[in-house]
């Protein structure tokens, strides 16, 4: 009856597992444009684009995570796939107050965005 018990438990895990990793399958791989900035400054301040990079660069050195504010006003939060998780500034830093061409795939709860960051790059400045 124990061994019946065990493998029923294993069985659940393993259905589990495959069901979390089909959910994060189905998260689709986008582009997103945009500015860098602090994340309380996205909220509070109403900003379309950055202070600047030192402003942005100072709020994340003192703990507050780095977003991308996209071209259309979507807030996309920067996350990581691994668990434990990890904070994303160390891989936004460099681009702190710019404009980024960012791919990842994109999850939406609540309202929210959030992007597992594939690639990063700086766009051209604009004249």
């Amino acid at each position: 009856m124990k061994f019946v018990g065990l493998i029923l438990k294993g069985l659940l895990f393993v259905l589990l597992t495959a069901a979390v990793l089909l959910k994060a399958a189905d998260a689709p791989t986008v582009t997103v444009k945009g500015y860098v900035l602090d994340s309380a400054c996205a909220f509070t301040k109403g900003l379309s684009k950055p202070i600047s990079k030192q402003c942005a660069t100072s709020c994340a050195n003192t703990g507050s995570p780095l977003v991308i504010l996209a071209d259309d006003g979507t807030i996309y939060w920067p996350i990581a796939d691994t668990m434990p998780s990890s904070g994303q500034n160390p891989k936004l830093l460099p681009f702190a107050g710019g404009k980024v061409t960012a791919t990842g795939k994109v999850y939406q709860r609540g309202g929210s965005k959030a992007i597992v960051i594939e690639k990063i790059e700086a766009q051209a400045a604009q004249k």
